[in-house]
């Protein structure tokens, strides 16, 4: 299994509307970037990922799950780009914030931090580790 993260402005699509897609969950589209449409596409189903709410807020909210493989995308015009569906799995019990992740030298090279721009990243065993004992979250 592989970790991920997944940046959403609140505004856009919340943590709040992730729950209230379901089970169905929803696809992740959007993405404009090459390098967080290849993170997609190395994903497989069952993969876990934080639920970041970006912009004002910058904290991770939730926990999700890869439900379908990359596939096209149809907000994209070209059809060059494409998402993977996830779906809601539970909240953290308490949000992490970006601060709280920076000030920590154990989360040193987490990809939120080095590529900071990106809206789906990486997130390595250990890294993930130590934010849910942050989260004071257990799966």
């Amino acid at each position: 299994m592989a970790y991920w993260l997944f940046k959403s402005e609140p505004s856009s699509w919340s943590w709040d509307d992730q729950i209230a897609a379901g089970d169905a969950g929803t696809g992740w589209d959007g993405v404009r970037n090459y390098q967080a449409a290849n993170n997609m596409k190395a994903m497989a189903l069952g993969d876990l990922g934080f639920f970041y709410h970006s912009v004002d807020e910058k904290r991770i909210v939730g926990i999700v799950e890869v439900s379908a493989l990359y596939h096209p995308d149809p907000s994209d015009p070209s059809g060059r780009f494409g998402m993977v569906d996830v779906k809601a799995v539970q909240p953290v019990t308490k949000p992490v914030t970006l601060a709280e992740i920076k000030a920590n030298p154990a989360l040193e090279g987490f990809a939120l931090i080095r590529q900071a721009r990106l809206s789906v990243v990486p997130v390595q065993p250990q890294h993930w580790q130590i934010i849910m004992a942050m989260a004071d979250t257990h799966l």
